[in-house]
């Protein structure tokens, strides 16, 4: 059960916030949008599995879960994949350049302070543009944030990778501000 009394408690994670306060849907949809869809040289399933994969490092399982379901939708993969992003990518096809990404990535899961001129150095060396090591830190840095708005209120979320089918097919192809919308 949830820190706080939620309208509805059958909404999980950040779902059930954005019927609390829904003033913030909006805004923070906004920006999950600009992230995740918006215009990046970094494609949406992989900018999802960086999400992911920080909210893992964060042991936030609904956003691991759902920014996970989004990525296997986005690149076309089965959901029982999802659980490699735990495993340090073993069966998923990833480039050396968004393993570089995702070193900046965990290392600003940690602190931004953590990220070092080698790490950055090391995802040049692999082709990284000064926009896509932006982005990296930014969506990090912003799935920090709401890793921590969704457990730090003790939202409950589905177990099952299965449970995130749906919602990670509307994220990756209707996105967050249409959705949000539809959820009006």
């Amino acid at each position: 059960m949830a820190h706080i009394s939620l309208p509805d408690e059958t909404l999980p994670g950040i779902v059930g916030l954005f019927a609390f306060r829904p003033e913030t849907h909006g805004p923070l949809n906004l920006l999950a949008e600009t992230l995740l869809r918006g215009e990046s040289p970094i494609p949406s399933g992989e900018r999802e599995l960086i999400a992911s994969y920080v909210s893992h490092l964060n042991n936030c399982h609904f956003c691991h879960t759902s920014h996970a379901a989004a990525a296997m939708a986005h690149l076309d993969c089965d959901l029982a994949l999802i659980d490699d992003i735990k495993q340090n990518f073993q069966q998923i096809e990833i480039s050396a350049k968004l393993r570089a990404l995702l070193n900046i990535a965990a290392k600003v899961q940690i602190s931004g302070k953590e990220v070092r001129e080698q790490d950055v150095e090391a995802a040049r060396n692999e082709g990284a543009t000064d926009q896509e090591i932006h982005d990296t830190v930014l969506i990090a840095a912003a799935f920090c944030m709401f890793n921590r708005y969704v457990d730090g209120l003790a939202t409950w979320a589905p177990q099952n990778n299965e449970d995130y089918r749906e919602m990670g097919q509307r994220m990756a192809f209707t996105g967050y501000v249409k959705y949000a919308a539809l959820q009006d």
